[in-house]
């Protein structure tokens, strides 16, 4: 029997992100395609990047410490932060919801409307070779922390494969 390898696992749809798209822009299109990450691609589509929900977390974060900073003493802040607007990790099938997309929209931190992935995006790609066994996959995840993993063929993105995937094994179907 053929041990399974990442051909096997993959996603063959690689859903990308431009580098100049805006992070409510982002936000939204991973929600609506109900992912935590995406490769991030230049003008010619070549891969420079990934990023994900935490890098938005993150970025908002960064607005929200430096919007707190402008405050005046007495002052409070109009809403939350991104964040604070109530992420839920996944629904009962292990989706991404989020559970009021209209806050996106309504968002009024400028600094953080004007930031595009390629500011708060990880340059750094992992990949794996199509054929490459379970144990080098999840092991490549783990040693980087990461998430996602892009599966290679001749140096171009011919898949992609998650944490989800990988826990999508031990999972009996039956």
């Amino acid at each position: 029997m053929r041990a399974i390898c990442a051909s096997d696992l993959m996603n063959a749809e690689v859903l990308t992100v431009p580098e100049d798209m805006a992070l409510p822009d982002l936000a939204r299109y991973l929600l609506e395609h109900e992912i935590s990450g995406a490769p991030v691609v230049d003008r010619d589509g070549k891969v420079v990047g990934v990023v994900s929900l935490a890098d938005i977390v993150a970025a908002d974060a960064d607005a929200d410490a430096d919007a707190e900073a402008d405050r005046r003493p007495g002052e409070t802040a109009s809403s939350g932060g991104f964040y604070d607007r109530g992420w839920d990790d996944s629904d009962e099938e292990g989706h991404l919801v989020r559970a009021d997309l209209a806050d996106l929209e309504d968002c009024e931190e400028a600094e953080w409307e004007e930031l595009e992935v390629a500011d708060i995006m990880t340059e750094e790609v992992y990949s794996v070779a199509e054929d490459a066994p379970v144990s080098e996959i999840a092991s490549t995840m783990l040693r980087h922390h990461v998430h996602r993993l892009l599966v290679a063929r001749d140096g171009q993105a011919v898949g992609i494969i998650s944490t989800s995937d990988l826990l999508g094994l031990l999972v009996d179907e039956s």
